[in-house]
């Protein structure tokens, strides 16, 4: 693991923050207990920010107190429900945007419920709120298993989409699934991205693979606590304190 991300701060996956009645593939967080989360990071002194501001702060040495929050696929309830409830407790975020579907719906989850995506304006006026924009792939597909041509069109494609719309750079990529090898790890680095998030940890964690913690509706403040106790310790044992 490279010098600078070791130990890593925290980083925290969410999907979707809406009520709902069926999430088979458990991406949906409901917003009483979103709220509920949010309150206890700011109940313990951690703030919520975005990879962008994550990074730069380890790279200061002040990542201290820094929690990333991660946003996967650019679902509308980004906009409704969770970018509302960043703004009243000072945090930011991360939202990784599946750039060939912007507008549509969430349709690698199929036969799952349908559920909307942002627009192209929408992710436009969440970049100008602060969020940071991130690219999620062109299609959400399994990069491990594409031919080599695919996954350069995929990451390469991606972020020159989004570049275009939102007329400034985007560093961050997420890979769909968190379905990576090393293949794909280089694939992202070469295409100019200054970082990536997998899910979980593994002998390619770095820069361009780092890895998250899952977050669901069943996490209750004492299971926040246990990941974050699994966290910390995972931490030590990867040299740092």
């Amino acid at each position: 693991m490279e010098p600078e991300l070791r130990p890593m701060p925290m980083v925290l996956m969410y999907h979707s923050v809406e009520p709902y009645e069926s999430d088979p593939y458990q991406v949906t967080v409901h917003p009483d207990r979103f709220e509920r989360q949010l309150g206890w990071l700011s109940q313990r002194g951690l703030r919520g920010v975005s990879m962008r501001e994550l990074l730069d702060a380890r790279r200061r040495g002040e990542g201290a107190g820094l929690v990333g929050l991660t946003f996967d696929d650019g679902y509308l309830d980004f906009v409704t429900t969770v970018m509302p409830a960043l703004t009243r407790y000072g945090f930011t975020a991360t939202v990784y945007i599946v750039a060939g579907s912007l507008g549509g719906s969430n349709e690698w989850d199929r036969p799952g419920p349908a559920k909307p995506l942002m627009t192209a304006g929408q992710v436009v006026a969440a970049a100008k709120a602060g969020v940071e924009v991130g690219s999620h792939s062109m299609r959400h597909i399994r990069l491990s298993e594409t031919d080599q041509g695919d996954l350069t069109d995929q990451v390469r494609r991606s972020r020159a989409v989004l570049v275009e719309l939102l007329g400034e750079d985007v560093g961050g990529f997420c890979y769909p699934y968190g379905a990576i090898n090393a293949r794909e790890v280089e694939a992202v680095r070469a295409a100019g991205y200054e970082y990536a998030c997998a899910v979980y940890p593994s002998e390619l964690a770095g820069r361009h693979a780092i890895p998250r913690t899952f977050v669901g509706d069943r996490d209750t403040s004492t299971r926040l606590l246990a990941k974050w106790a699994r966290h910390r310790l995972l931490r030590r044992r990867g040299g740092g304190s």
